[in-house]
């Protein structure tokens, strides 16, 4: 069975199809929503345009059974098993519009979404696990390594450049803890980048933890991409880095969670999308999970939300 607009059994072709459940994104969270409804025998429509966040690295770690995996083999596999069930369609394609709507042979509530070429789904929950967008600081050579050797989590890549010298780019207040992480897996040099230089109370722990504080912003990432040789500094000065962290500022990658009415709350890279403990956002019937949702980005707690996600939605049809 293809993975591109595969149609289950459980849905019938000719008018506007209606759904249980729509799923925006195909990333490990949606996925891990989609598998607990498929096997709760709930109709789904999962909605995905292709460019999950993590396209971008060479591999995944830290995921308990996947370790060292790409993410695209990752996805692939799970997209393969969720085939099986044959109450799952798959639709490769863009949202462009969502919004509730109300119809006379429906009691409950639904959602009219809109697809990229004009076709239209109604569907009684919607969960939002469309990740987010990644922004890097504008230095010359970064973004062409981004997810390879300028890096984001330590914990998913960190074992990876053990041993090398690792640079931290300070982006946010909490750039400094990220730096504290590191010396556990190499020598590391944290990069003010000319903002404000960390309190006295932060500069002796990262002094205690070995860490280099330099002040001179980076300019340029120097050596053949995706392999760093080397950083170049706004006083002239090249030193020999071989590994960068940086925190990105994330944004929404498509408007739907506003168009739904979602409430956001501000993280400190950026907004995300306001849920309670079952994953529901503020409008009923909208469900988020996964890096849209949350401050705090790992693959395995992307796929946990979206597990958790799948059942509250589950049950919130069940229990209407």
């Amino acid at each position: 069975m293809s993975q591109n607009d595969f149609v289950g059994a459980g849905n019938s072709a000719g008018a506007k199809p209606r759904y249980d459940v729509a799923i925006i994104g195909a990333g490990f969270a949606g996925l891990s929503a989609a598998l607990q409804l498929a096997r709760a025998r709930r109709t789904i429509c999962v909605i995905d345009g292709g460019e999950p966040r993590n396209r971008f690295a060479t591999t995944s770690h830290g995921f308990l059974g996947h370790d060292g995996k790409t993410p695209t083999e990752i996805r692939t596999t799970a997209i393969d098993q969720l085939c099986r069930y044959d109450t799952v369609v798959f639709r490769t394609t863009m949202v462009t519009k969502a919004a509730a709507c109300k119809v006379p042979d429906a009691p409950d509530r639904l959602f009219d979404i809109t697809l990229a070429d004009g076709s239209l789904i109604e569907t009684h929950r919607i969960i939002l696990a469309t990740g987010v967008r990644d922004t890097l600081p504008d230095i010359p050579g970064l973004n062409e390594r981004w997810g390879k050797t300028v890096l984001h989590c330590p914990y998913c890549h960190g074992y990876e450049v053990r041993d090398t010298e690792i640079g931290v780019i300070a982006t946010m207040p909490q750039s400094s803890h990220q730096a504290m992480l590191l010396p556990d897996w190499g020598p590391t040099t944290y990069f003010t980048q000319s903002g404000p230089t960390p309190d006295q109370d932060t500069l002796m722990t990262l002094r205690d933890r070995g860490i280099t504080i330099e002040t001179s912003p980076i300019v340029e990432i120097l050596g053949t991409a995706p392999a760093i040789e080397g950083v170049k500094l706004a006083d002239g000065r090249i030193l020999p880095i071989r590994a960068l962290f940086v925190g990105p500022t994330v944004s929404m990658p498509n408007p739907i969670a506003e168009m739904l009415g979602c409430q956001f709350e501000t993280g400190p890279q950026g907004p995300f999308i306001e849920v309670d403990a079952s994953k529901e956002t503020n409008v009923p019937g909208v469900f988020a999970a996964g890096d849209a949702a949350t401050a705090g980005h790992n693959a395995t707690l992307a796929s946990a939300a979206g597990v958790m996600a799948g059942v509250a939605v589950h049950q919130s049809l069940v229990f209407k």
